[in-house]
């Protein structure tokens, strides 16, 4: 597939509100993000069918923010950045965390750190343990080398001196998103493979084949050809953004779903809409498919009347479907980073925010030769289940606690306790490590000279559940509507699963000291700065646990498949529709009905492709029956 530039001068479908309102689609897509943009072009691949998409965001196309790899995360708080927040969470000591969603055409996909990698085969394979038939590692691998253009590396002696490693069979090479190993790297992953060598951790050659455990070199979604950002837009929307039967509206916020009830059954016919002040409702002969994303999938459900009886009523909404789990089985991964001092004479990404001149000199190698530390991603990373981390001790007491929890509904309690067997060898924990402060939470003195490093590390299974929900009507007694930012609560830390949690993320973090300490990484590594030397026991560093911990921006479940219990379990069934109405499905990461082990970005790409063909098989069914 042909990829354009993204500074490309290709024609962007240019329509009022009141034409796009003026049609009528067979398909309405609400959200053109990372999964929206790929269900638009496929469905749109048959010219007999119209697609309309409505994106709240703007096009950030040719942003450098956006594009430029080593600018990963300045477009978090930024116009493109939705600034969710969590409520106060007690688990955290009553902090708010920032919840960065993108808001822009191609969505999260346009802000993320680019990170692609996938998680084990039994991830999936519990999915279809719960009853969501083709949802299993042999479901949904077709539809990750779908969407993957892998590019072998060609340096010899980089692929040697970094472990450019792969399973060339298990990887895409056609699909439209640009993947590829990093052509610079940071100087401290030189020592990355050999320092968990040393502590009995093996190179996974094969990484993206099944099973993530090991240590090894992360891929990014980058052309490297350009050596620019490859995301949804660049990758689904501009190569087919002439195609009449697709039309896509920014900056237009889907206000509900508009549902008709006919003999007691309820279809979604369309959505009302606002763009620049003005409202409108737009049609959809077929169905409407939301892609809006974890936090607002639910709320735009909620909204449009189906949802949790109790909240909809606090909100002044009518209820419509009655499913109480809308909005429920909220799970996230969250992280905290330990910071090191480091060797000052090391090149760091510090240096590019706290050095204009070093600033300067690095986007000017990045405009003449596409190189340097513009193009550096993290790429040291290593997944580990909890027992490689902790003593034999402490793994069987975290097991014994795991027994007494309750709250899961059908196996789904089988399956997490069959990821914490260490049989299972799933990487429970990632530790990624890489030069910089990427703790919010630590803020030095940029004037002693000093140098630092992250180690990072992730819960990747959280026993804790939260929810996403509108918020109550306002004191005027108005209904709740889209403007109003719904109530995000992970619950992290609280209650016995996510006590649970906490000291699994503490006893972990004792490891990323031990990483760090460990010869070759040692030999940069000049001492801990934060959490201070002095903070050593379990107590103390659970404190600091408490306090520093947040979120690694990989929110799912809030519209989880249900499975073999249906709507008892879930909002969608495995075919992704939602249960109770005609015409509505649900395609992004809120469907999936267990955290995975992974970096989300590869598999919302999948669940899209998976979904998008899922529809069409749907339309040719119907279309076969109705000749």
């Amino acid at each position: 597939m042909a990829r354009p530039s993204p500074s490309s001068s290709l024609p962007l479908p240019c329509i009022s509100s009141a034409e796009f309102a003026g049609c009528t689609f067979d398909y309405l897509i609400v959200g053109g993000g990372t999964a929206g943009l790929v269900v638009a072009a496929r469905l749109s691949e048959d010219p007999a069918i119209t697609v309309g998409v409505l994106e709240a965001g703007s096009v950030g196309i040719g942003e450098p923010g956006i594009d430029v790899p080593g600018l990963y995360g300045s477009t978090l708080g930024s116009k493109y950045d939705w600034q969710f927040a969590t409520v106060p969470q007690p688990g955290l000591a009553g902090r708010c965390l920032p919840w960065p969603r993108g808001k822009v055409l191609g969505g999260t996909s346009a802000l993320n750190f680019m990170t692609w990698n996938r998680p084990s085969r039994q991830d999936f394979d519990a999915w279809e343990r719960l009853g969501n038939v083709g949802w299993g590692w042999d479901g949904l691998l077709p539809f990750y080398k779908k969407t993957e253009a892998f590019h072998h590396p060609l340096d010899n002696q980089s692929k040697h001196e970094n472990k450019l490693l792969y399973d060339p069979d298990a990887v895409g090479t056609s699909g439209p998103v640009q993947i590829c190993y990093a052509t610079e790297y940071s100087p401290s992953h030189v020592f990355w493979h050999a320092t968990l060598s040393s502590l009995g951790v093996e190179t996974n050659e094969a990484h993206l084949a099944g099973s993530n455990v090991g240590v090894w070199t992360n891929l990014g979604s980058v052309d490297p050809d350009s050596l620019v950002r490859s995301y949804s837009t660049t990758a689904y929307y501009l190569p087919n953004a002439s195609r009449q039967n697709l039309v896509v509206l920014t900056d237009a916020t889907v206000n509900e779903v508009v549902l008709s009830e006919h003999e007691g059954q309820w279809t979604a016919t369309g959505v009302r809409f606002q763009h620049e002040g003005q409202h409108h409702t737009v049609l959809a002969n077929r169905e409407v498919i939301l892609s809006a994303g974890t936090v607002q999938s639910p709320q735009l459900l909620e909204l449009s009347g189906i949802g949790n009886a109790d909240v909809l009523s606090r909100a002044g909404v009518p209820v419509k479907v009655e499913n109480p789990n809308v909005g429920e089985h909220l799970q996230d991964h969250i992280m905290v980073a330990t910071i090191f001092e480091v060797d000052p004479s090391l090149a760091n990404p510090d240096d590019l925010k706290l050095d204009k001149a070093a600033a300067t000199a690095a986007q000017e190698l990045y405009n003449t030769s596409k190189s340097g530390p513009l193009t550096i991603l993290p790429n040291s990373v290593c997944y580990l289940p909890v027992s490689h981390v902790v003593s034999k001790e402490t793994h069987e007491s975290l097991v014994s606690r795991l027994a007494g929890l309750t709250e899961y509904a059908g196996n789904e309690k089988a399956i997490r306790n069959q990821r914490f067997d260490p049989s299972a060898k799933l990487g429970q924990i990632e530790y990624m490590f890489d030069l910089g402060n990427w703790n919010p939470a630590f803020t030095p003195d940029p004037s002693d000279g000093k140098k630092y490093a992250t180690c990072l590390q992730m819960l990747q299974y959280p026993y804790s559940k939260g929810s996403i929900h509108i918020p109550p009507k306002g004191p005027d007694g108005s209904q709740t509507r889209v403007s109003d930012k719904p109530l995000i609560d992970p619950k992290y830390y609280y209650g016995p699963h996510g006590e649970l949690d906490l000291d699994i993320m503490t006893h972990c973090a004792f490891f990323a000291d031990k990483i760090a300490k460990t010869k070759p990484l040692a030999d940069i590594v000049r001492r801990r700065a934060f959490p201070p030397e002095d903070v050593s026991g379990f107590e103390d560093l659970r404190d600091w646990v408490v306090n520093t911990t947040i979120t690694d921006w990989h929110p799912v479940g809030t519209c989880r498949m249900g499975g073999s219990l249906g709507i008892r379990a879930g909002v969608v069934d495995d075919r992704l529709r939602v249960y109770g109405v005609r015409g509505l499905r649900v395609v992004d990461a809120s469907i999936m009905p267990l955290q995975i082990s992974g970096h989300l970005q590869a598999t919302v790409y999948a669940i899209a492709e998976k979904g998008a063909e899922m529809i069409l098989e749907d339309y040719k069914r119907d279309r076969g029956s109705v000749m």
